[in-house]
């Protein structure tokens, strides 16, 4: 990063019909590479209205001065990458130019606003586009998906593009309490309507009162609270334990669940109505495993947000990244910033991060999907966890890659795009784990 400019940026903003490097000054031209094949990928209003770009030292003045809460990326060229975070809202991005695809999550990560999702699937693109447009009407938003695959974060991004967004979010699991404890926090009470009632409560509808209320983990309200809970949004009022009269609030229901609320509603635990109530327009996230596009996009923000000062990692090789891609994130976005967090400290102050410093989850559960590799048989029992599923996979590779090559593992080590280095250890872990025998060529 030696000679970078970081501590002041002038950039200029992308303009809503800039899809072409020629439509920038020609300061940006050594760039065209990478903003023609990022810029069409950052073409929403929410995107390109809050990102300003640069070129180190060379800046178009931006006419009328920086909007307000935009994002400063610059750009540079130097022979190693690196991500720097230079100011709160300054990020800088040096690349190799004749790598500029390696850039380009880079970029998407650095072009997200603070706790916005971050993507470059273009299914996930689409999925934002549509969220936008329904977080502009006053229906409420039913959110399903795996646990762990952002579903907050997408409610987040709801308010924030709705009408709403000067008001207040808030949000409670529906799973982390008693029924009755509940029943008090969602709808409020009076002081003394139950044993410990020692003060009033107002309750977290009214406390979101002209903002947004996000019902996290809805299949799990007890169904007397289902009820209250249509109540309230066909009449827009509710009302408070021990009071008698109800009291207006004008709140949006996000609600968001990892199960399947019409197999909920056959099985007798989810109201049908309150499904149909919530369920005009529902938004599904896919498991991170089917959204492959997200996974480098995703690991780079990680990194922007837990590393990227002097000291820590600035970049993530391609080796690395070629694990992460291939993993089935069974934990999906909450297990890949796990795995981001530990390979950094793992890294420690190494400039980027490796493979070696790719450590995955112990598996909670059986995948759910395997893992393709090469049809090359492994000797070892079977693999018990998804970290095994996954090793063993890995194995399948490498050995079918050296078969190619004639077990040559300097052609290995360059086809499959690794160190000779990354290659022994691997060899060694695969040996150790006796997936191959002690002392065999692989």
């Amino acid at each position: 990063m030696t000679g970078l400019n970081t501590s002041a940026v002038t950039p200029f903003p992308v303009e809503p019909s800039v899809s072409r490097s020629s439509e920038f000054a020609p300061a940006q031209a050594p760039h065209a590479a990478l903003l023609d094949s990022t810029l069409p990928l950052l073409s929403q209003s929410w995107q390109k209205d809050h990102l300003l770009i640069g070129e180190n030292g060379k800046f178009v003045p931006l006419k009328g001065g920086r909007q307000a809460g935009a994002l400063a990326i610059n750009l540079a060229h130097a022979p190693r990458a690196a991500l720097c975070r230079a100011q709160a809202s300054i990020v800088t991005l040096a690349y190799d130019p004749r790598q500029s695809a390696a850039a380009q999550p880079a970029l998407l990560a650095s072009a997200a606003q603070p706790g916005w999702p971050i993507a470059g699937d273009t299914e996930s693109l689409a999925l934002l586009t549509l969220a936008e447009r329904i977080a502009k009407s006053a229906i409420p938003v039913l959110l399903e998906g795996p646990t762990g695959t952002g579903k907050e974060v997408m409610a987040r991004f709801v308010h924030t593009m709705s009408e709403r967004r000067s008001g207040p979010f808030l949000a409670i699991n529906c799973a982390a309490m008693p029924e009755a404890m509940l029943e008090g926090l969602l709808f409020g009470h009076r002081k003394g309507a139950f044993t410990g009632a020692g003060e009033a409560r107002e309750g977290l509808f009214r406390a979101a009162d002209g903002g947004s209320l996000l019902l996290d983990e809805i299949g799990e309200l007890p169904l007397a609270l289902q009820a209250k809970l249509l109540r309230t949004l066909q009449e827009g009022e509710v009302l408070p334990l021990g009071a008698t009269k109800p009291v207006k609030v004008d709140v949006r229901i996000i609600a968001a669940t990892n199960r399947t609320l019409s197999a909920e509603v056959a099985k007798g635990r989810f109201r049908e109505d309150l499904l149909y109530r919530l369920n005009v327009f529902p938004l599904s996230i896919p498991a991170l495993r089917d959204r492959r596009g997200d996974i480098a996009p995703l690991a780079f923000g990680m990194l922007l947000r837990h590393a990227c000062q002097p000291g820590s990692p600035t970049w993530i090789s391609g080796q690395a990244m070629a694990l992460l891609e291939a993993h089935p994130w069974p934990g999906n976005v909450r297990e890949l910033e796990n795995v981001i967090r530990r390979a950094i400290l793992l890294a420690g102050k190494e400039p980027r991060i490796g493979s070696e410093h790719i450590v995955f989850d112990l598996a909670a559960r059986a995948a759910e999907a395997p893992v393709v590799a090469a049809p090359v048989p492994v000797s070892g029992p079977s693999p018990s966890s998804l970290s095994d599923v996954a090793f063993r996979s890995e194995a399948k590779a490498i050995l079918s890659t050296l078969q190619t090559h004639n077990g040559h593992r300097g052609k290995t080590a360059r086809s499959l795009g690794i160190s000779e280095r990354t290659l022994r250890y691997r060899l060694a872990s695969m040996r150790e784990s006796g997936l191959i025998a002690a002392g065999g060529e692989a």
